[in-house]
């Protein structure tokens, strides 16, 4: 069963062992770290500075102004300014040192996780959602930024400006200011967490109401055609509509109960607010205290709570980022079920097609261990010869492809090219000798020429052009008010399918492997476009060891063998003349096709 793919927050514990995982990526830039803390704490000792200033101004101002006198509440109001733009100077510069090291973070993670899915065995992907997958990348990325920005630059300074204020309080006024701010503070933070915990179940609801809802919508707009085809987008939008119900319900807990959370905390600043400023005002009545203090208290005591003010909200999105950062790591613990050995060689075709024989011997294989689809397969492609596959479907054709490309390993028995078992050589350097012409063309939204040069990225123009001549393209291209520079829409949608397997078709021509897999190639083709193809294939075909899934027996008459598959084995091969002599099953499906074109 596939790992639920959207993050959630739930009451399991904070996740602080991401920090660990982070660090690697954070020490990159040591001294930017370095220097951006230092800003921190001079930062902070400036806004701790505000309030004296405050005072000793107040005070200054509070006697008798002679000219001379004058000069010291307007020196502290210099030095007030002074310090308050010291303050937001040093804190810019701090963001802008330490940006570089979160950007870094994010796009090192980012990168690693991308590379680390493409490493990912078929199976994994087959189970997962892409859009929810994608969610999981987003939300991770965005969570070190935020826990980068309001953990090291909103947590941190705060504790040490509250360690620092509970000190002065305690040194300059004694225990009773200290004790109402240290308790009241423990309260705010014990109530803010307490609550926290309690609504994340609404947030939970509401972050999978809409992961679910975006999977949702990218499914069905993936699969636009399909929806079309069966006049389904009533449908499609009733279930639309029902995923953003369920997501309405949960976004209006989530906020009644962030209104609970507010008003709780509100309470409690009230509250200390009310205690220090009574506790000044009656220290100030009898004269233990000055003016200028009771300013003192009344700043340090908005300067503490300003900041914890967003708590609840800082608290809930740390534990979410750490839980999503988490996520993401957990991506890239994902082993792949197909991974190279550490003595794994690179796959070597010496002279190129020469030795570009396929073998496949006494493989088996199952997806599940009820249901086995090969048994016992035998077979071999020459080098430079032409292997047709036919049968009826689930008779095992494309997991021979699939077994060839090592998506999957076989349960048993060896799969060899150039007598090197695929399983002992690297994944890369067997797939670099194999192009394929899939039955299903997807294309990516971008030109035809880009979709073309995918087969070889560093292709030339007239290269790229080639492989479209080859492919029968150019007919299509000439028509094309911007030519081979055409954008084909999400998935090719721009083009027919026809059109979509002539660009399939040119990519595995432009890739020039040796060895060329046609898993129904021209099954989208009409029968005028299917012969023009055809004919180009057997061309292109003379230089590459060639293995041909086909539904179509017209389209593999030339084959030098013929492989007739039956519930995953092998039941009669030969040539096509000889497999017609035979008079067995591919006699009589040969009679049948021909029978129903006649028609």
């Amino acid at each position: 069963m596939p790992r639920r793919h959207n993050t959630v927050y739930d009451n399991a514990p904070v996740k602080w062992h991401v920090l660990k995982q982070l660090r690697p990526y954070l020490l990159e830039f040591k001294r930017r770290v370095v220097l951006a803390l230092l800003c921190l704490v001079a930062a902070k000792l400036a806004s701790i500075g505000l309030p004296y200033v405050l005072k000793y101004t107040v005070d200054s101002l509070n006697g008798d102004l002679t000219t001379l006198a004058l000069a010291v509440p307007i020196s502290l109001i210099v030095a007030y300014g002074t310090l308050r733009l010291l303050n937001v100077l040093l804190g810019e510069v701090r963001d802008t040192l330490f940006g570089r090291v979160t950007e870094r973070a994010m796009r090192r993670i980012g990168l690693n996780v991308f590379k680390h899915l493409h490493n990912l065995d078929l199976g994994f992907h087959l189970d997962r959602r892409t859009g929810g997958l994608s969610r999981d990348i987003e939300r991770g990325t965005s969570g070190i930024s935020f826990l980068m920005r309001f953990m090291v630059f909103n947590i941190v300074p705060t504790l040490l400006e509250i360690g620092l204020v509970v000190g002065l309080l305690l040194f300059q006024f004694g225990w009773s200011f200290a004790f109402i701010i240290i308790s009241s503070v423990i309260c705010y933070v014990a109530f803010s967490m307490k609550a926290t915990d309690w609504r994340t179940r609404f947030v939970q609801q509401m972050n999978e109401a809409d992961s679910t809802t975006n999977s949702r919508a990218v499914d069905s707009l993936l699969n636009f055609e399909t929806v079309k085809y069966f006049n389904n987008e009533a449908f499609e939008a009733n279930r639309y509509d029902n995923d953003l119900a369920q997501w309405e319900v949960a976004r209006r807990k989530n906020r009644l109960s962030l209104f609970a959370l507010n008003a709780g905390q509100a309470s409690i600043i009230a509250t200390a607010m009310t205690a220090m400023m009574a506790n000044a005002a009656f220290g100030v009545m009898n004269g233990d205290m000055t003016i200028g203090d009771f300013v003192l208290i009344n700043a340090f005591t908005m300067q503490i709570f300003m900041p914890l003010n967003f708590l609840g909200f800082v608290y809930r999105e740390i534990r979410g980022s750490l839980a999503n950062i988490d996520n993401l790591f957990s991506l890239l613990a994902q082993r792949p079920a197909i991974s190279d050995k550490p003595d794994s060689l690179a796959l070597t075709l010496k002279g190129g097609v020469e030795n570009a024989t396929v073998q496949f011997e006494n493989v088996h294989f199952s997806y599940h261990d009820a249901r086995p689809i090969l048994n016992g397969i035998t077979f071999q492609v020459e080098a430079g010869k032409k292997v047709a596959i036919v049968g009826e479907s689930g008779a095992g054709k494309s997991t021979i492809m699939k077994l060839l490309f090592r998506f999957y390993e076989p349960t048993r028995g060896t799969v060899c090219v150039n007598g090197q078992d695929i399983s002992q050589v690297t994944q890369n350097s067997l797939r670099s000798h194999i192009a394929i012409v899939p039955q299903d063309t997807v294309l990516f939204n971008t030109t035809l020429k880009d979709n073309i040069a995918y087969g070889n990225p560093n292709a030339t123009d007239e290269e790229i052009m080639h492989a479209a001549s080859l492919a029968h393209l150019n007919h299509f291209i000439a028509q094309l008010p911007d030519g081979i520079n055409t954008k084909v829409g999400e998935r090719g949608l721009k083009l027919s399918g026809g059109e979509k397997q002539r660009v399939a078709i040119a990519r595995a021509l432009l890739k020039g492997a040796p060895i060329m897999i046609f898993d129904e190639a021209t099954s989208s083709l009409d029968s005028e476009s299917e012969q023009a193809i055809l004919a180009a294939l057997r061309d292109a075909a003379k230089g590459h060891t060639s293995l041909v899934i086909a539904h179509r027996l017209s389209t593999i008459i030339d084959a030098d063998n013929i492989l007739v598959m039956n519930k995953g084995m092998i039941t009669e091969q030969g040539t096509h003349s000889q497999l017609l002599q035979k008079q067995g099953v591919y006699a009589k499906l040969w009679h049948t096709q021909q029978s129903t074109r006649k028609r």
